[in-house]
């Protein structure tokens, strides 16, 4: 399985609500000892788990750009996939693994729907929280709160667990286990994985 965490590339965007993708790719990379490659376009980690092989990728030609690599990547390493994204519909920390659906306003979902010519793929939704009177772009480009800086840690891990999740149980079962009503549902921990 290949997870593509959706975000934008430099450290001016490295800690805004827009690159939650890039974070839970990069927690599951911390947990499992990936290190990732810089490739033309991308950054990728590869390991197998369980003899399941698993790629992490991280877009960079910025978020609006997305669908360019995921389309190049699968084209050269077709696999199944994950796209993980941030949702400002969706409450702060609040977790929701669809198999398919439009790309809600979200501009790397609407380029891979784009290039790849369908929107039948799954992706796990990581809830941000609403303007709330703010412009959409300048909210999702702003740095987390303090309160949500200070929770982030445990939102990262429960998203890189349910996209471990998916991995070894598959896409149906995760659903059942993390598309939660609240963030703070609890959810009990996947068996370890070991990366080989």
């Amino acid at each position: 399985m290949t997870i593509f965490g959706l975000g934008n590339p430099g450290p001016r965007y490295a800690h805004t609500r827009h690159n939650v993708g890039f974070l839970v790719v990069d927690t599951i990379a911390h947990r499992l000892g990936i290190r990732f490659h810089h490739l033309p376009g991308s950054l990728v980690g590869r390991t197998v788990i369980d003899t399941r092989p698993l790629t992490l990728v991280k877009p960079l030609l910025f978020m609006n750009n997305s669908g360019v690599v995921v389309k190049e990547h699968l084209a050269r390493n077709p696999d199944h996939f994950l796209v993980v994204v941030d949702d400002i519909a969706l409450p702060f920390g609040t977790l929701r693994l669809r198999p398919k659906g439009s790309d809600g306003g979200h501009k790397g979902l609407a380029s891979i729907i784009f290039h790849l010519e369908t929107d039948n793929f799954p992706r796990l939704r990581i809830g941000i929280g609403s303007p709330d009177g703010v412009e959409t772009a300048e909210y999702v480009l702003s740095p987390w709160t303090d309160e949500e800086t200070r929770q982030l840690p445990e939102v990262l891990n429960r998203a890189a667990e349910a996209c471990l999740f998916v991995l070894k149980h598959g896409l149906e079962m995760a659903m059942n286990r993390f598309n939660t009503s609240t963030r703070n549902s609890t959810v009990p921990p996947t068996e370890r994985m070991v990366s080989q």
